[in-house]
Formats: structure tokens, C-alpha cells, sequence
């Protein structure tokens, strides 16, 4: 027969066990819970941020432990400014900015490459069949491209400033003078020649010329990937995975996402982007086809160094390129195409 005494150590052996239980069932559901990433793109939402898209609205980031947070960004927003101040994990970067920050002490590395050709172009009237064929005309060219790419054009294909004219972002002057070629990208700029004009403008992707960077890459603070290296590790496997999936399966979810945060992006404009992406081989081609996409690899990096240092848009004695991007994310992950 049980005592009051007895009966209470019994109450309070098995308070004790429930309680022992409800803590080890909640710290597995701790141990669980997916973690908060933020990553911020670099313009507003368009095909070419369709895999990060797509792994968002197919569950791959869940899937991976995290609870991804999508951001776009714009003409007024400052990447490395925000990646600096902690306001997200990682943000979608470029290499010859990521490199040449260094030298104003702001540590941002890159992990991954999402494009393995920069989809920059420059868009010329259909008379013109060889790129040669510019050194006559008048370029239009942004204030960011005037101090990458422009120098490089300059030194091999002979352009000089006095042809060159800032681009106002606007195709109009292109339209209506046939002695302009014009700045654009891959799947933005020429599409909307086409629609407006009905000409189908010659497009060149410098990257075809030699032009060496990557693009839409995936660039984290030296601090983010030295205290969170598994959250890094499972969104770029995550988002590459994405990217497959985007370019071989079915892109409406993906596409779905872009047009929410997007209104003004239309669904012949992201079938265009799509269409482009695979001809260039954008994303699955160069080495992305050998390795996997998302590759990075020494060589590519150190082209691009080389030609910052060599048109002197970077000083080597502040720069260690090694410094600047890391393979230790993608040189395994092998996400073939």
C-alpha cells in the first residue's frame, strides 16, 4: 500500500520523465529547424535569377534545413554595403566588383558562379555582321560598364572615348539612330528591340570575345562563411540544384515566384530569358558542363585578375586574388546538367 510519501516520489519521478521528454523532443525540433538565410539578388527578379527562384518554389532550400529569404535588388541598392552590415548571408555578385572592393578593405568572397558567361552584349543595327564592324558607330555605355569592360574593348578592338556616349538605360536613342549600337543584356535589352521595332538587332556577348567573368554569383562575407559554412554549403548545392531544374524541368514554379515579386515581368519576356540562357549554354556550359554548375575554377579567376591588373583598374599590391573567391563550396558538389 502506497504512502502519501511514496506516492508523491512517484508523481514527481514521472513529472520528472515527462518533463526530461518534452525538453529532449524540443531540442530535436531545435536541432531541426530550418535556418534563416538571406540572400539578395542584383536587379528586380528575371530569368536570370530563375534557379534561386526555382529551388525556392520546389522546397529544394527547405529540403536543405533552410528558410531562405529572396531580396531583389535594384539601381539603388548597394550589395556590398548591405552584405557588409549584416543584412544578408550572401548576395549575387560579379567578379570584377567582388575582386576590386578588396582594395577598399571589404572582404567579400566568392562561392559559387551561377553563370558561367557574363551575360553582357552589345546590341548593333542588323547591317552590322562583325563586331569590328562598331569602330565606326557611336556606343552607348553605362557608367558601370565605362570602367570594366570598356577599357578592355578599347585596348583590343581599337575603340576610343569620343565614340562612346553614356547609356540612359532607355533603347529609344538606339532606335531611332542607326549609327548607334547600345549596351544591353543578354535577355532584356535585345528582346525589347525586338517587340518595339520589329528588327531583329545583331547581338554580340562579349564574353564570346574573350570578355572572362562570371556572373549572377553567389558572394558571401569572409565572417559568413567562416560561422555559418553549412548553411553556405546547402544554399549553393541547393540553388544550383535549382538552376537545374529551372533549365531542364519545368521553370513555372520558379517563374510563378519572379512574377510575384516582379509584376511588370511578362511570361514571353522570361520564355525569351529561358531560350537565351540555354543557347549560350549560360549556366551549363564552359566548365559547368565538366564539373558541374556553379564551378569556379583558379584559372578563371586569375584571367579576370589579370585583366583588371593589366588595364589598371585594380592595384595588385592591395589585391590577393586567392583571397577574393574559394572552390572549397563547388569543387565536390558535382550538380551535373
Amino acid at each position: 500500500m502506497n504512502t502519501p510519501r511514496s506516492t508523491m516520489q512517484r508523481f514527481t519521478r514521472l513529472a520528472a520523465l515527462a518533463i526530461s521528454a518534452m525538453a529532449a523532443v524540443c531540442m530535436h525540433q531545435a536541432a531541426h529547424a530550418a535556418d534563416k538565410f538571406t540572400y539578395i539578388t542584383n536587379w528586380y527578379a528575371e530569368a536570370e535569377h530563375g534557379g534561386f527562384y526555382q529551388a525556392q518554389a520546389t522546397g529544394l532550400y527547405a529540403k536543405a534545413g533552410l528558410d531562405v529569404t529572396l531580396k531583389m535588388g535594384g539601381p539603388q541598392v548597394n550589395l556590398m554595403q548591405l552584405l557588409m552590415a549584416g543584412q544578408a548571408d550572401c548576395v549575387m555578385g560579379y567578379d570584377v566588383q567582388t575582386i576590386q572592393v578588396w582594395e577598399k578593405g571589404i572582404q567579400a568572397v566568392t562561392v559559387a558562379a551561377a553563370f558561367q558567361k557574363d551575360p553582357v552584349v552589345m546590341i548593333a543595327h542588323p547591317d552590322v555582321k562583325r563586331f569590328e564592324q562598331l569602330k565606326s558607330k557611336t556606343l552607348l555605355v553605362g557608367s558601370a560598364g565605362q570602367v570594366t569592360y570598356w577599357p578592355w574593348l578599347k585596348t583590343k578592338y581599337g575603340f576610343t572615348d569620343a565614340q562612346m556616349k553614356p547609356y540612359n538605360f532607355s533603347i529609344q536613342p538606339f532606335l531611332a539612330d542607326p549609327n548607334i549600337a547600345q549596351q544591353g543584356y543578354l535577355a532584356s535589352e535585345p528582346f525589347s528591340i525586338e517587340k518595339e521595332s520589329k528588327i531583329k538587332p545583331t547581338v554580340f556577348m562579349l564574353s564570346d570575345l574573350g570578355w572572362p567573368p562570371y556572373a549572377m554569383t553567389v558572394v558571401c562575407s569572409v565572417k559568413t562563411i567562416q560561422e555559418r559554412p553549412r548553411q553556405v554549403a546547402a544554399f549553393v548545392k541547393a540553388s544550383m540544384e535549382g538552376w537545374r531544374s529551372y533549365l531542364k524541368g519545368d521553370p513555372t514554379p520558379g517563374n510563378t515566384l519572379i512574377k510575384k515579386d516582379n509584376p511588370n515581368m511578362t511570361d514571353d519576356l522570361l520564355a525569351y530569358g529561358i531560350a537565351k540562357i540555354k543557347e549560350q549554354g549560360a549556366v551549363m556550359g564552359g566548365d559547368a558542363a565538366k564539373y558541374g554548375i556553379g564551378v569556379i575554377t583558379d584559372a578563371r579567376m586569375k584571367q579576370t585578375y589579370d585583366l583588371l591588373v593589366q588595364h589598371k583598374l585594380l592595384d595588385p599590391s592591395k589585391v590577393d586574388i586567392k583571397k577574393t573567391y574559394t572552390t572549397q563550396f563547388v569543387k565536390d558538389l558535382k550538380v551535373m546538367p
